[in-house]
């Protein structure tokens, strides 16, 4: 029997842990050969269908999910065209609802998996040809030689600590910036947005067991591990321990999702301790407003999550992330704004505002009539309007996000970015507002662009942060002759002995750069830039009270 995976991915950037984790169940069954073909949505479907019917497979299976959902269709109803006899099975979070509809769609897909799928698929595996078992197989939906519907509920592991590590397959793809470690499933709390929302029990790997896997991680060179962990926190014990094992690989990465509201204050003491750069968190805050997290049940108090989300901003050796989602119940786009600029003022590293996805098997989609959202009935599922914010208004949320990303999550344009956030409340409306009316707003724009109209946005309109703006644009190393560097001197510029350093060392040598004082911003900045080795970056940063145009 030959089992094809066809692994289709947003990107190559990314990579599923399904195939990995199920194979390293039944890689010693040698009468099972399994083969891979991957792809990303972005190629053709009749190609990568091509390839699938030229290694001739028994079974054809594959994760579906938002994003590889329709392209994933696309391919496999081609698949079977040219092989009638292969069976087609999927799973993943686009089955965690009802799939009678689903499948009565799509009649080239055989069955689907609900649930976790290590168990239940190797069982599967076993009766594949022959349907009229499969009723005693949990997690499975199908529709019988009749036609009926068949649905064996959901599949969950409960001996999560007892299954083979996804690393021991063959199939573990090492050449990734990244690798993903599960260290729990489940979750404690009960978002109803959420695929995890109430999934419990909470099962756990022990800390030995997590320290196994990183060593082995280790060893192939990986220096960025993404914790899969809905809440990092919940078990402050069991957090307080992974962070010390942490600790033990300083020259690794690690991303873990933390709820602020959840940080104790001894918690809050080992994250004080915690090395320069080990650490990226990612803080779920969701909205600002308890009313909105009280509707969409999320666990934690408002005032202990903005306690919590200051104190992880204020730390300066990681970086916390917070996400905002438009479309929640009660949200309203005032508010967005309004959020956005409490979490500018908190010195997020990064502010990621998504828009709201009705997910199948969530509480919030079986809920949504009775919420007032109104949301696509194709993937991703977003929401188009809700009772307190109408589709133009979830419109300008969504270029807000696009706003957000290409300038204050621009490490270049991010200071100078919160400053004009936090210092103008009517920043964020016009220069949305200007980047709509020049047409840029949803397009693709590299940094040296985003740059220029930045900056020729505040010389119209906030004169006082043009300094600002060219400050930035020479550290981040961009062109000395293009406008927002337009008052810098590059000839005939000296050292002065009263400079206060910023940072670096000045050398005899180093080619110099003056960006001279203005009556409206009385400070003269000096820049060295190391003439061997031509970075475009200054290597050495003062200032002086002194000299001005």
């Amino acid at each position: 029997m030959k089992i094809l995976w066809l692994d289709l991915n947003s990107s190559y950037a990314h990579s599923s842990l399904a195939l990995p984790a199920i194979h390293a169940q039944v890689a010693n069954n040698t009468a099972w050969e399994w083969d891979i073909v991957s792809a990303t949505i972005n190629e053709n479907p009749g190609m990568i269908a091509g390839e699938i019917y030229r290694r001739h497979p028994d079974i054809v299976a594959a994760t579906c999910w938002l994003f590889n959902h329709e392209m994933l269709l696309h391919i496999l109803s081609r698949v079977k065209a040219l092989i009638p006899e292969c069976c087609i099975a999927l799973g993943g979070p686009e089955f965690l609802g009802d799939n009678e509809d689903f499948l009565r769609r799509n009649s080239f897909v055989d069955c689907v998996f609900r649930g976790e799928g290590e168990e239940v698929v190797p069982q599967w595996l076993m009766c594949w040809n022959r349907p009229e078992e499969w009723a005693s197989i949990s997690g499975i939906c199908y529709l019988d030689s009749l036609h009926v519907y068949r649905d064996n509920g959901l599949a969950k592991v409960l001996a999560f600590d007892t299954l083979v590590n996804p690393e021991q397959s063959r199939f573990f793809n090492w050449e990734k910036p990244f690798v993903q470690l599960e260290t729990t499933r489940g979750c404690f709390n009960t978002c109803a947005f959420c695929v995890s929302g109430g999934e419990k029990p909470v099962r756990n790997l022990s800390v030995e067991a997590i320290g196994r896997r990183i060593e082995e991680i280790h060893r192939h060179g990986i220096k960025n591990i993404r914790v899969l962990d809905r809440t990092f926190n919940y078990n402050i014990r069991h957090a307080k321990a992974l962070l010390n094992l942490f600790c033990q690989y300083p020259d690794i990465h690690f991303h873990l999702e933390i709820h602020p509201a959840l940080l104790s204050d001894a918690l809050k003491e080992e994250l004080k301790q915690m090395p320069y750069g080990l650490l990226h968190l990612e803080a779920g805050i969701q909205s600002l407003r308890q009313e909105v997290l009280t509707t969409s049940r999320r666990a934690g108090k408002l005032e202990d999550a903005l306690e919590g989300l200051k104190f992880l901003c204020s730390l300066p050796q990681m970086e916390t992330h917070a996400d905002l989602i438009a479309g929640l119940p009660l949200y309203r786009l005032d508010e967005i704004f309004e959020d956005v600029r409490t979490l500018a003022e908190y010195g997020a590293g990064e502010i990621q505002l998504e828009s709201l996805k009705l997910l199948p098997g969530t509480e919030m989609r079986a809920r949504a009539a009775e919420l007032g959202i109104c949301y696509s009935p194709l993937p991703p599922y977003e929401v188009l309007q809700t009772n307190e914010i109408s589709a133009d208004e979830l419109q300008i949320a969504r270029l807000l996000s696009r706003l957000l990303d290409g300038f204050y999550n621009a490490k270049v344009w991010q200071q100078v970015t919160r400053k004009l956030i936090v210092e103008q409340s009517d920043f964020l409306h016009r220069f949305l507002a200007y980047l709509t009316a020049i047409g840029v707003i949803d397009q693709p724009l590299g940094l040296e662009r985003r740059g220029v109209i930045l900056y020729e946005f505040c010389k119209a309109e906030y004169p006082q942060y043009e300094t600002a703006v060219s400050l930035a644009w020479i550290e981040g190393g961009m062109s000395l002759k293009k406008q927002p560097a337009s008052r810098v001197r590059t000839k005939h510029v000296y050292p002065v002995s009263d400079w206060e350093t910023v940072y670096g060392e000045y050398r005899e040598g180093m080619r110099l750069c003056l960006l001279p004082a203005t009556e409206d911003t009385p400070v003269s900045y000096w820049f060295g830039f190391d003439t061997e080795t031509q970075q475009t970056k200054p290597l050495f940063k003062a200032f002086s009270y002194q000299i001005k145009e």
